[in-house]
């Protein structure tokens, strides 16, 4: 696997040559947890946007943005995974996604690197992950110091059920 440097993380190594197809990730930290989406289906990353608020939602839609003419809906993920809330003020990055042909923002932390990994890399997720993480996680991969969870948009976004 190949895995750029963030700043955030120790530098990683590839321990073993990879096998199978290659799939790359965007990878974020939503408090200290380490997720990924594939980079395919992200549209762009952006700094902290404002977010209006959108009455009788569901509690993890922090509201709409508006993305140079185009509505964008975004989403708590502290709310959506059961993490609290933020206690030291930063304002949220929006990693846009793109799913069945609208635009999504995820709100995190912190945004990290693009990552390379093979497919056989991606173990399923653990029987003991919570439930919430489970039903929206397609897999784990470890890497040098960490777990990188892989995130099931469709799950996350509840247009899908596991």
């Amino acid at each position: 696997m190949t895995i750029a440097t963030n700043p955030r993380s120790e530098a990683h190594d590839s321990q073993t040559a990879p096998t199978g197809r290659q799939t790359q990730y965007v990878s974020f930290w939503l408090a200290d947890q380490f997720l990924g989406v594939p980079v395919q289906m992200v549209q762009e990353v952006l700094n902290p946007q404002t977010i209006a608020p959108t009455p009788m939602a569901r509690p993890e839609v922090a509201g709409l943005l508006n993305l140079r003419g185009q509505i964008v809906t975004a989403f708590n993920l502290r709310c959506r995974l059961g993490i609290a809330q933020s206690t030291t003020g930063a304002e949220p990055m929006n990693v846009v996604v793109r799913y069945q042909n609208e635009s999504f923002s995820l709100l995190v932390d912190e945004v990290g690197d693009v990552i390379s990994l093979s497919d056989d890399a991606i173990d399923p997720p653990p029987r003991t992950l919570d439930h919430r993480w489970r039903s929206v996680t397609r897999g784990v991969c470890r890497l040098e110091g960490q777990l990188m969870v892989v995130l099931d948009l469709g799950a996350l976004l509840g247009f899908s059920e596991k």
